[in-house]
């Protein structure tokens, strides 16, 4: 009889858990909001590079982007050389460089506009 309240309770408990873990984020409430203007082309589709809706869009992920990468990484970079692309690739290949590597070896990986 102890038993089955004893598993009663444990998987109440283990189901309350659950739910406020889906509930809760995984950063513990410390959320970095995008910019609205980035916001605003969310579930766009373009028409193509050519798009004027696309171009401003590009502009507003490019100097996004930038900023970000210069408050985590403490590297100014221009945005008009990179696309917004490439810049979401530099900032992923950022996050898994290893300590004895230089940024500037993966930065010499993407071409840059001019």
């Amino acid at each position: 009889m102890k038993s089955k309240w004893f598993l009663r309770t444990l998987f109440i408990t283990l189901g309350i858990g659950f739910i406020a873990s889906l509930t809760v984020s995984p950063a513990f409430g410390k959320r970095v909001a995008m910019p609205t203007r980035v916001t605003t082309y969310d579930g766009k589709y373009f028409k193509g590079f050519q798009d004027p809706e696309y171009i401003s869009y590009d502009q507003a992920l490019r100097e996004y982007l930038v900023k970000r990468i210069d408050q985590k990484y403490c590297i100014a970079l221009d945005p008009k050389k990179y696309s917004g692309i490439d810049l979401l690739e530099i900032e992923a290949l950022f996050k898994c460089k290893k300590s004895n590597e230089s940024y500037e070896s993966f930065l010499k990986m993407f071409p840059k506009r001019w």
